[in-house]
């Protein structure tokens, strides 16, 4: 195992490279700059935008710039901030757990919804549950995020005052667990309502698949019960692509959470992206795009593992 995970990471290297490369290339190309605002406000002279240019290192290429930028990072070093002059890393920092915390509740959420709906819709096809399930996939997969927000904002939390409109935390509130809730419960059931559509179909598809084979038959007529079959049989060997969905559905989530983020002023790592989008800060940019694309490599080796545990024909080499 020790020899396939040691492969799994020498191969994340190039992938690794080549995500960021373009990433920096990509945002450097795009039109305007970190100096653009200041050029356009006229509050500073030509001169000073190019002396700032060359103490920013904007004058290098892009090859060269990104090569130092890579081996600031190998140091630890994520860079300073255009806007703010602050350490990316902290930035970063005192964005993760806000996200996590967002992004965490709704995984969770839509697996224990998701998840045993779709077990019920295989056990009991064309039922009651299985029209609820399908109706909840439907809502889940057609309805955008930003539409389901704005929505929600305007009938439960400006008409009906049930919830608040924005924000992490009310004012003169902090550390109190029980209004960090009350401002999550929106954001959260946002980013979870698409990925319980994604594991309810899924789940049920798997199940049904797997109820059709034949050591299935022979366990209905060794006279175990319904339950017994579904939960302790076909449920256990319908997991790995239920696995693969849910493992699938992070990289979109947090991608997801940067709308959420933004339009409930929830301060986590998608809001700080769109402000560092929005005023070309590239050190952020960057930081986030390292941490993404880091969750992302490590998801799918951990993924691997998790197959290899469940199904112990899979052998690593």
């Amino acid at each position: 195992m020790f020899r396939y995970i040691l492969k799994r990471l020498l191969y994340a290297i190039p992938v690794f490279l080549g995500i960021t490369f373009v990433i920096y290339t990509l945002i450097n190309l795009a039109p305007g700059g970190p100096l653009s605002v200041l050029a356009a406000s006229g509050e500073m002279s030509l001169s000073d935008l190019e002396a700032l240019k060359i103490s920013m290192g904007l004058d290098k290429p892009i090859v060269i710039r990104y090569f130092i930028w890579l081996g600031d990072l190998l140091h630890g070093d994520f860079g300073i901030s255009y806007r703010t002059s602050q350490e990316v890393s902290l930035m970063i920092s005192q964005r993760i757990m806000p996200s996590l915390m967002l992004t965490g509740t709704g995984i969770l959420a839509a697996m224990l919804v998701g998840v045993p709906l779709g077990i019920i819709s295989a056990y009991k096809p064309n039922s009651v549950w299985d029209h609820i399930s399908t109706f909840i996939s439907f809502i889940g997969a057609s309805v955008p995020n930003f539409f389901l927000s704005l929505l929600l904002i305007y009938v439960l939390a400006v008409k009906l005052k049930w919830f608040p409109t924005s924000g992490m935390q009310s004012s003169g509130m902090s550390g109190n667990l029980l209004d960090l809730l009350h401002h999550l419960a929106l954001p959260a059931f946002v980013c979870g309502i698409q990925p319980i559509g994604n594991y309810i179909k899924q789940t049920r598809s798997s199940v049904l698949e797997v109820l059709n084979e034949e050591y299935i038959k022979t366990a209905r007529s060794k006279g175990l019960t319904n339950v017994v079959i579904v939960l302790k049989h076909a449920f256990r060997n319908a997991l790995i692509p239920i696995v693969t969905t849910i493992s699938l559905s992070i990289p979109f989530l947090i991608g997801g959470a940067v709308v959420t983020e933004q339009i409930f002023a929830w301060p986590g790592i998608g809001s700080l992206m769109i402000t560092a989008i929005t005023s070309r800060d590239y050190p952020v940019i960057m930081g986030v795009a390292v941490l993404i694309c880091g969750v992302v490599l490590v998801a799918n080796l951990i993924l691997d593992l998790i197959y290899a545990a469940l199904d112990p024909r899979i052998k690593f080499k």
